[in-house]
């Protein structure tokens, strides 16, 4: 069976940091590389500040370096910006980065990216963090 590739919101990626989380199979799934996670600058930004803001500046800085060194985590250049959710543009970069790499999902709790269900071209399939475990 071939891995999925996914894009990974940051909301996804901060609850499963935790060893206490109920989310932690997440983190531990990109540890053991059993899919691909698509990136980009503007997400490794995205997700170096939000963990930074929740934790510290060391915990930051030690999961991003951690991610850009495994085989799995595949950084994408964006050339494009598809501007396709307009009610929180900074979702955007995580479309950006799903078409650019040519993911299969991207997984989200985000209800902002529901809008993606009615736009045929580019087609982004975006499952819930519940739907990628029974995917997993």
């Amino acid at each position: 069976m071939k891995k999925i590739k996914i894009v990974l919101d940051t909301n996804i990626l901060l609850v499963s940091l935790s060893e206490s989380s109920k989310y932690r199979w997440i983190f531990n799934l990109i540890n053991d590389e059993r899919f691909y996670l698509c990136i980009s600058n503007d997400i490794l930004l995205e997700y170096k500040e939000i963990i930074n803001r929740k934790t510290n500046y060391e915990i930051a800085h030690k999961t991003i370096r951690y991610l850009l060194a495994l085989p799995n985590v595949l950084p994408f250049q964006i050339y494009f910006n598809w501007n396709l959710i307009s009610v929180d543009p900074d979702d955007n970069k995580f479309v950006d980065c799903a078409v650019a790499g040519n993911a299969d999902y991207i997984v989200t709790n985000d209800k902002h990216f529901d809008v993606l269900k009615s736009v045929d071209f580019p087609k982004i399939n975006v499952i819930n963090i519940d739907e990628f475990k029974k995917l997993i």
